[in-house]
């Protein structure tokens, strides 16, 4: 028997992709990030049950809920068990994205990190500003085993391909969509990607495209967003990261208008959101939920 309650040896990713759920707009909405090297394990949440000094865990997560700010364990593949550790500060969006890397003598002195700070999107200011990307795989198996066996195989061939850049991650949302793949400065998730697929999408990514056939969504942006801007890709073609600009998202009576300037032109996309299919969202979830659904009413240049 699992020791999470509610596991089933049905595998919500497999599920997930068998009725071919959309992943358009799934990516978390986060703009600010804290990334914390820690070899783990990282039990079922990171920083309430991973192997953290005493403390440590609860006051970052008191401190990052109230500063809007996202702390990721990450790790390379292969668990360094040193006692120093690198942290990532990240500004995701939606303005320009920057990454500051931080070494650590010790895990405890994350603490003395402002995240007041950093969820306002200034830089730290004591790191060094880190021109590279980073790319993230969720193989966090105990928040959910999709994560561990569809992940762990992808960040293997990913860090064949770009060792330094790689990093293993716990829980980083959407278990259904795993394989996923998390790549900054710009926040942007991918999602089913298997290991033969990794290293062409990160390969993209550096060349400044966005692979459209994975892309979950730009996580700086609200969810509808999101979709608006993939459906609006899709259709025209505008596979590279600068080609859209959101300009104006709004509620109306059917949905939700979103307005983009792009290299070929403006554009308005009208959304209806609908409750999508019942499903179970993760491996351990105990009911069926249905997650929105976004269904193009127009796509129209202004």
């Amino acid at each position: 028997m699992s020791e999470h309650p509610g596991a089933s040896d049905i595998r919500c990713a497999v599920e997930c992709a068998a009725r071919g759920e959309p992943m358009a707009g799934t990516a978390s909405t986060v703009r600010s990030w804290l990334l914390l090297e820690n070899p783990g394990p990282w039990g079922i949440h990171a920083l309430r049950d991973g192997r953290i000094p005493g403390g440590v865990g609860e006051e970052l997560r008191r401190r990052s809920a109230d500063a809007r700010v996202r702390v990721v364990m990450i790790r390379r593949p292969g668990r360094d068990t040193s006692s120093a550790a690198t942290a990532f500060a990240i500004r995701s969006g939606p303005e320009e994205p920057w990454i500051e890397r931080l070494e650590l003598e010790r895990f405890e002195d994350s603490t003395t990190i402002d995240l007041d700070r950093l969820g306002r999107g200034e830089p730290l200011g004591h790191g060094e500003r880190h021109h590279g990307a980073v790319f993230l795989v969720c193989t966090h198996g105990r928040h959910d085993p999709c994560c561990a066996e569809l992940g762990r195989p992808l960040a293997t061939a990913l860090a064949a391909a770009f060792p330094e850049e790689t990093w293993e991650s716990s829980h980083i949302g959407g278990d259904r969509f795993a394989g996923n793949l998390l790549v900054f400065p710009h926040g942007v998730y991918f999602g089913r990607v298997g290991p033969s697929q990794g290293p062409a999408v990160a390969r993209s990514y550096l060349e400044g495209r966005l692979d459209l056939a994975h892309l979950r969504g730009r996580s700086c942006r609200p969810m509808p967003v999101q979709a608006a801007e993939h459906l609006l890709r899709e259709r025209e073609g505008l596979d590279r990261i600068e080609d859209v600009e959101l300009e104006e998202a709004v509620g109306s009576d059917d949905g939700f208008v979103a307005r983009f300037r792009t290299s070929a032109g403006r554009f308005e996309v009208r959304l209806a959101i609908d409750p999508g299919e019942p499903e179970r969202l993760t491996c351990h979830s105990r009911q069926e939920e249905r997650p929105p659904s976004y269904r193009a009413l127009a796509i129209e240049r202004r």
